[in-house]
């Protein structure tokens, strides 16, 4: 009797723990809630940052509403600007020149307040300057994890992001009730800026002070196009040897081609650019049509900034360079001849 009455309670016991499993649902399925996404953009001096909608070309990926947020003095007119930018259903605009700088002492919690009143499952900008530092406030303030320059998204919960300046590529899944994003422009490209119709409407604002104070800022003027957003980009390296020489030889050819102009990290280290130039994994990403380097070797840093473009072309002395490997056309000779003679044949067509 004894193996019959053991094997009867062991019965009872798996019965008893098969009715004690919960029953899972997915997380993250429209039942459990609905999926809507706050991107945010940039606007400076009332023109609206046209860079910043790669965030709306994110958010139309993730499906569901897409819904903008811009801050600052006199941004209702440039809500009504981003308003007309397909995809976008609803623009929350907050009047107040406090908010003009983007500092993110007081710009965080006035992004977390109206996401908090808007339900947002999802929070995304670009991955600029201004992304990378108000983004890590925001999702502290929100208790989230942040998910960085993303290039790829998988699902409404996975993402796809470049880590070791692009050398590997990791798939990254969240269950943060609302997901903070930054997203990389060049794997973003923003959608039409005409043809649509969204709500606008004034957010909440929390008015809160902020201890740092904007003193002033010294920004380099260019007639040439914006080197984040160029189809042409013409760049120069350590190679150039002098701040004269780069521009001498760089500034001619980048207005032959009416192209942008862009340097290495180790050019802009020896004070031949300026540091708003640097392409690279610690300066700008670009993806260009055009993407046309002299004196460049290559390194993986540099790399990791401008290898979207679609035609990659280098001009370098030495045959064994890196940049060759991911050059698209490579010319090996004395930049000092070459990049004069081809400035000189551009300007003749």
């Amino acid at each position: 009797m004894f193996p019959v009455a053991r094997q009867s309670v062991l019965r009872q016991a798996r019965s008893h723990l098969r009715r004690s499993q919960p029953t899972v649902l997915p997380q993250f399925s429209a039942v459990a809630r609905l999926l809507s996404t706050l991107a945010l953009l940039e606007q400076r001096e009332g023109k609206l940052n046209v860079s910043s909608l790669a965030a709306v070309t994110a958010g139309q990926k993730l499906g569901g509403s897409v819904t903008g947020f811009i801050a600052g003095s006199g941004v209702k007119a440039v809500a009504e600007e981003a308003a007309k930018v397909q995809g976008i259903e609803k623009v929350i605009y907050v009047e107040n020149g406090a908010y003009d700088k983007g500092l993110p002492e007081n710009f965080a919690p006035l992004l977390v307040e109206n996401i908090k009143k808007g339900g947002f499952t999802h929070v995304l900008t670009g991955h600029s300057a201004f992304g990378k530092n108000l983004m890590p406030r925001v999702a502290a303030l929100l208790d989230s994890q942040q998910i960085s320059d993303i290039t790829s998204i998988e699902s409404e919960d996975t993402f796809v992001r470049p880590i070791y300046a692009g050398n590997a590529i990791l798939t990254v899944q969240s269950s943060d009730s609302v997901k903070v994003i930054t997203v990389r422009g060049t794997a973003f490209q923003p959608g039409e800026v005409t043809g649509g119709s969204a709500e606008v409407v004034e957010g909440v604002d929390p008015k809160v002070e902020s201890p740092t104070e904007w003193i002033s800022e010294d920004l380099a003027k260019s007639d040439r196009p914006d080197l984040g957003t160029a189809t042409k980009v013409v760049s120069g390296g350590r190679g150039l040897k002098s701040k004269e020489e780069f521009d001498r030889i760089m500034l001619p050819l980048a207005d032959a081609l009416g192209a942008a102009v862009g340097a290495s990290r180790a050019a802009v280290d020896s004070g031949y650019a300026d540091n708003s130039l640097q392409v690279g994994q610690t300066g700008k990403n670009v993806a260009p049509q055009l993407y046309l380097c002299a004196g460049i070797s290559g390194a993986i840093q540099h790399l990791a900034g401008m290898k979207d473009s679609k035609v990659i072309a280098a001009i370098n002395k030495d045959a064994e360079a890196p940049i060759f490997q991911v050059a698209d056309v490579g010319l090996v000779g004395d930049l000092f001849d070459k990049v004069p003679e081809l400035t000189e044949k551009l300007k003749a067509q």
